[in-house]
């Protein structure tokens, strides 16, 4: 069994492998292109983001695998075979139910100790490449912006690359808008040999410019210089095209590079400083805002003052021994100051909230580690006994049911992940929701395939409702003679 199975595992894997790769290309085409990377700076791109996709694929994998293993036995009529012999489906499920615990705890111990590592270097190497300025490379009829201070459009280019036609060039090194511009019939571009600058020679062409004042503006009169010239050559200075490498140091106590020990210990800090920063809140409104004395100190000095104070404290009474015009000033400053207060716990709730999210981000990944791994196992469960059922191999019908369980299982996690971090819901309900919806769903698939009941026939579910009607009509008809008898 565990060899008929890890072929299609292999192949099922590098599958999973190959659409996730290119989803993340597919995404981050736009950071990628344009930038000068050297083939290895991709490479070792791509080999990060498969070590990160490592413990997604294995579940699809599993999926996969495991419904196309059942599926070819039950095409083959080797399971009939082996029931007949009286061995049941889960004694013939054991060998590989034993394979993907230890596969379950293998995804595990990659994900908490391989993953945040390929975390890091991943991370760090994306954020330098989207730093990276673009290299040099001028399109037909767009403007290109990757010179400094200039602004360069070309109506097209001859096959060598290097002669253009129909040239534009806003000056900007004044920061003043476009007040100057050159525009010429050809011209022909060069690169030093230490690809540092280029040279750019203009054939036939006019300079436009409006001249600045003394205080570099543009006066109300506007005056406009124009200069012809039939060769005029230009030096910029070229972007670097090398990578800069940032240290990885820098993004270390993110919670995607830390491992399920750091993640507790963090967001228990996290949790700590949150609770204090309450508290000192709290205290701020009884010490400082609840009730207003001219003598602090000795409020501050003494914890029972406010107490004793509030206990005996009556508003009414106080301002009914006020002048009208004093009782007025006194509600129109404890207005201003419940306004500020107000203003202040609305800015810390909003803080508290932020805090919060930051928190669950750090239970989430903790949550995610378990997850992931814990649902190898159940989608075995889920497609051993459905291979068993729908008794077709290849990549066929294995494929098509692998999508949906697959999607129904990611789009319950988005939506619980998102829940958890929006603090709709506690983050173990939003993260485990999937698992939870789809373990009972194995185990029961697993329970009716043993039991050799037909499931997936329709007639079944005919003679099911006809029974469950049945029950119904005879209940209300009983209920009814009764009624008629007592009458």
């Amino acid at each position: 069994m565990i060899r008929s199975f890890i072929g299609p595992f292999i192949l099922t894997f590098g599958i999973s492998m190959i659409v996730l790769l290119l989803q993340f290309v597919w995404k981050w085409i736009d950071e990628l292109v344009g930038k000068g990377l050297d083939w290895k700076v991709i490479i070792e791109l791509l080999v990060y983001v498969s070590m990160r996709l490592v413990p997604l694929a294995l579940i699809l994998g599993v999926l996969l695998s495991s419904i196309m293993t059942f599926g070819n036995l039950g095409e083959h009529n080797e399971l009939t075979s082996t029931k007949a012999s009286g061995i049941s489906l889960f004694r013939t499920m054991k060998p590989l139910l034993v394979f993907v615990l230890f596969l379950t705890v293998g995804a595990f111990t990659f994900s908490n100790y391989v993953v945040p590592v390929t975390n890091l270097k991943f991370y760090t190497l994306l954020l330098d490449i989207r730093q990276q300025r673009p290299e040099f490379i001028i399109k037909e009829g767009q403007f290109y912006n990757g010179l400094d201070g200039y602004s360069l459009k070309i109506g097209s280019r001859s096959k060598d690359g290097q002669t253009l036609y129909n040239v534009m060039i806003y000056d900007h090194t004044q920061k003043q808008g476009n007040v100057s511009v050159t525009v010429a019939d050809s011209g022909y571009m060069n690169i030093t040999e230490d690809k540092a600058y280029l040279i750019l020679s203009l054939h036939n062409g006019f300079s436009y410019s409006e001249q600045l004042e003394k205080n570099k503006k543009i006066g109300k009169n506007k005056p406009l210089r124009r200069d012809r010239f039939s060769m005029q050559q230009f030096l910029f200075h070229l972007p670097e095209t090398e990578l800069n490498r940032s240290r990885e140091d820098m993004y270390r106590d993110h919670y995607n590079m830390l491992s399920m020990a750091q993640l507790a210990d963090t967001a228990a800090a996290l949790e700590d400083e949150r609770t204090w920063r309450k508290k000192q809140i709290a205290d701020g409104l009884l010490s400082r805002e609840l009730l207003r004395f001219e003598k602090k100190t000795e409020a501050r000095s003494n914890p029972d003052f406010y107490a004793d104070t509030i206990a005996g404290y009556r508003a009414d009474s106080l301002l009914n021994e006020l002048q009208i015009n004093d009782q007025s000033l006194a509600i129109t400053q404890a207005l201003a100051y419940a306004r500020v207060v107000h203003s202040n716990l609305k800015t810390s709730a909003e803080n508290s909230r932020l805090r919060k999210q930051w928190i669950n981000r750090h239970l989430i990944e903790w949550h995610r580690k378990l997850t992931l791994s814990f649902a190898c196992m159940v989608f075995f469960l889920i497609g051993a006994p459905l291979g068993a059922i729908i008794r077709k191999g290849g990549l066929g019908t294995p494929v098509v049911v692998s999508i949906v369980f697959f999607i129904s299982y990611h789009i319950i996690t988005l939506a619980g992940e998102k829940y958890a971090r929006g603090g709709i819901l506690p983050v173990w309900e939003g993260m485990w929701g999937s698992t939870l919806l789809l373990f009972p769903l194995g185990v029961f698939l697993t329970y009716k395939s043993n039991r050799d009941s037909a499931i997936l026939v329709r007639e079944s579910y005919y003679f099911f409702s006809r029974r469950i009607i049945s029950f119904f009509k005879t209940s209300l008809k009983s209920r009814n003679e009764d009624s008629a008898a007592k009458q």
